[in-house]
């Protein structure tokens, strides 16, 4: 018989600050005013691609975090005070990934400010990725945490995959400082990895 979950709540109140982070991202792409246009709206429309380009990263890194976090509370069971924290500090990250966004944006088309820009970008992301360690390596340090029948290969699985998440972020915000666009390309492209790698069952 499998053991009760305890962590309804938690994932409840987990999707709620997911999904609000995730909306107020569109609040950072401003509609043109009238009295600001220079010309023709298509023009004013198409110079807001740097906010276009920040909120489709953002959205699709939220996203697949939210997925990710789904994925580990499908294995997780019970909850104790260290990791109530835990999650707070990973939620809290979540919502502040609209003002690095926002700034990126604001940003991006200023080569020296850009750069601060991408480091702001990149930083949070590695901050969000810790988190995301923290939280996992307390629920299953000794299968603490997870249901009686988790799967030992999906629980080193997630494990092995998280390992990589700070390191590259790290990677990325150092290339902030040389290079933006990589390290916007990275933090996409991370997006990608987790969307994939979250979505399949680890083989042998």
């Amino acid at each position: 018989m499998p053991d009760e979950k305890e962590t309804g709540r938690l994932e409840a109140f987990s999707d709620g600050v997911f999904a609000i982070a995730i909306t107020l991202l569109i609040l950072e792409i401003r509609v043109p005013k009238p009295e600001e246009l220079h010309g023709h709206l298509l023009p004013a429309l198409t110079a807001l691609w740097p906010s276009y380009l920040a909120f489709v990263i953002s959205f699709a890194t939220i996203l697949v975090m939210w997925v990710n976090h789904h994925r580990i509370f499908a294995l997780i069971r019970r909850s104790d005070h260290p990791f109530l924290y835990w999650n707070g500090f990973l939620l809290m990250m979540v919502t502040l990934v609209p003002f690095p966004t926002a700034v990126l944006a604001a940003y991006l088309m200023h080569p020296e400010e850009a750069k601060v820009a991408a480091g702001v970008f990149a930083g949070t992301y590695f901050f969000i990725a810790l988190a995301f360690n923290g939280l996992w390596r307390h629920a299953s340090k000794n299968r603490r945490l997870l249901a009686h029948d988790a799967s030992a290969q999906e629980v080193d699985g997630i494990t092995k995959q998280y390992r990589f998440g700070p390191v590259l972020y790290l990677v990325a915000f150092a290339a902030s400082f040389f290079s933006v666009g990589f390290c916007v390309g990275l933090c996409l492209a991370l997006a990608v990895f987790f969307a994939v790698r979250g979505g399949a069952p680890e083989t042998a």
